[in-house]
C-alpha cells in the first residue's frame, strides 16, 4: 500500500468513527431531552393512533429483552457482552473502514448505538427508551436512537451479505 492510498484509508477510517460518534452525541442529546421534559412513564403523542414519546427506563437488553429478570448480574452481563460487542464490532470496522461501503457503515452505526446505551448502562443501570410505536392493540416495545442505529446497521450487513456479489460476478459486470 503506498502513502496515498494509506492516507485515504485513514480518511474513510475517520468519517467511520465520526459516524459513530454523531450516533453518540444524536442517542444522547435525544435520552437527555426526553428524561428532562417528559416524566417518567407519562408519553406525548406525536402522531395519536400510531406514534408517541413515553420514557420508559429499561433494565433489559434491547426491546426489553430480559427486563423482568431478577438476576443481580444482569447488568454486569449485559455490560460484558456490550463490551466484548464493541471490540469485536470495533475490529471488524478498523478493517473494513478502507472505503465507504454498506459493510463500514452497519459497523460504525452498531458501534455508535451499543457506545450509547453502554453509556447509560454504566451511569444508571438503565437505558433510557421513549420511541413507542403502535396501532389499536398491537404495540412495538419503546426504544430509542442507539437501538435504532443498532437495528439499522445490522440490516445494511445482512443486506451485505444476501446480495453481495461473488467475485466471479463482479469481473463479470466488468
Amino acid at each position: 500500500m503506498d502513502a496515498k492510498s494509506s492516507k485515504g484509508s485513514h480518511a474513510m477510517r475517520k468519517y467511520h468513527f465520526l459516524m459513530a460518534v454523531l450516533v453518540v452525541v444524536l442517542d444522547r442529546v435525544s435520552k437527555w431531552l426526553v428524561a428532562g421534559k417528559i416524566t417518567l412513564h407519562d408519553s406525548v403523542a406525536v402522531l395519536p393512533g400510531f406514534f408517541r414519546l413515553t420514557h420508559v427506563q429499561n433494565s433489559g437488553a434491547a426491546f426489553g429483552l430480559f427486563a423482568e429478570s431478577s438476576s443481580e448480574w444482569k447488568v454486569a452481563v449485559l455490560v460484558l457482552f456490550s463490551i466484548l460487542a464493541l471490540a469485536v464490532v470495533s475490529a471488524l470496522l478498523w478493517k473494513n473502514s478502507h472505503s465507504m461501503t454498506t459493510t463500514g457503515v452497519g459497523l460504525s452505526l452498531i458501534l455508535g448505538g451499543a457506545v450509547g446505551n453502554l453509556w447509560d448502562r454504566l451511569l444508571a443501570g438503565h437505558v433510557v427508551d421513549f420511541l413507542d410505536f403502535y396501532l389499536g392493540s398491537y404495540h412495538w416495545p419503546a426504544f430509542n436512537i442507539a437501538d435504532s442505529a443498532i437495528v439499522i446497521g445490522a440490516l445494511l450487513l445482512v443486506a451485505e451479505i444476501l446480495f453481495a456479489k461473488s467475485p466471479a460476478e463482479q469481473n463479470a459486470v466488468r
